[in-house]
């Protein structure tokens, strides 16, 4: 049995509880920011997160009242402006893995966000599956304030699928901040909720999804991510296949025997 709980991490926190992993920044003085060394951590924890029979869910918080400032000034955006573009190139498809990694997890992942969620952070909430915010939740994405485009880490492929094109183009070519009830109207938050009840939103959310098929939901979470390249044929003839899959297993089958048992159906993910 692979264990994600057995992986030692350094730049996050990592607690394993219920089959639902809780990740969070660890830097609250400073908001959260991201490093070069987080960065290639947590990719590297989302890639071994496929493999892992011990988590069915993610939820990743704040800390200290903020998600993530995104790419620490100081020890990310000050070398990044010495260096070759061989290590540039090496720089941006890091984080563009990282977003790669939580896509392919497998793995349903909450991002419960309150406070500052920006650049990298807000990338990190929008890269999630699913998004709870607060009212205090202040989304931006940055890059055109320090002197980039828009399209980082996937922003101009995925923000635009959640918001609409008009306005992920506003905030990607503007770096505005999308207040809460913004993100809420527009789709980007799945609900709001007070800051001392996010996080309990955000784990009951986690072990509601934890405690169903967890084989189907990540087919679910395959093809929801594969069919944004699918026609519409394609799309349904991938759904067909997939569901094929699903009906071969045995949470399929004890849904059937639960139904006519008159009982809920206890789900092993198998």
């Amino acid at each position: 049995m692979t264990r994600i709980g057995d992986r030692k991490v350094t730049h996050f926190s990592c607690r394993i509880e219920g089959r639902i992993a809780h990740l969070a920044l660890t830097r609250p003085e400073r908001k959260n920011p991201l490093t070069f060394d987080s960065y290639a951590e947590l990719r590297d924890w989302f890639r071994a997160l496929t493999h892992a029979e011990d988590v069915d869910a993610v939820v990743w918080g704040p800390n200290g009242g903020n998600f993530c400032s995104g790419g620490d000034v100081h020890e990310i955006i000050g070398p990044l402006t010495r260096m070759s573009m061989k290590e540039l190139l090496a720089f941006t498809r890091m984080t563009g893995d990282l977003v790669k990694a939580m896509i392919g997890c497998g793995k349903p992942v909450i991002a419960a966000v309150d406070g500052v969620c920006v650049g990298a952070g807000a990338i990190i909430a929008m890269a999630s599956d699913l998004r709870l915010g607060t009212p205090g939740a202040r989304v931006a994405f940055l890059f055109t304030r320090v002197g980039l485009a828009g399209c980082d880490m996937g922003a101009c492929a995925m923000l635009p699928r959640i918001i609409g094109q008009g306005r992920a183009a506003e905030l990607l070519y503007t770096g505005r901040t999308m207040s809460a009830e913004e993100g809420l109207a527009w789709g980007f938050f799945n609900a709001l909720h007070a800051p001392d009840a996010l996080m309990a939103e955000a784990e009951a959310l986690a072990r509601r999804i934890a405690e169903g098929p967890n084989f189907a939901h990540m087919i679910t979470k395959t093809q929801l991510n594969q069919e944004w390249n699918m026609g519409l044929e394609q799309a349904i003839e991938a759904e067909a296949q997939a569901q094929a899959i699903c009906m071969q297993t045995a949470d399929f089958r004890r849904a059937y025997d639960a139904f006519v048992a008159r009982q809920k159906p206890v789900f092993q993910g198998d």
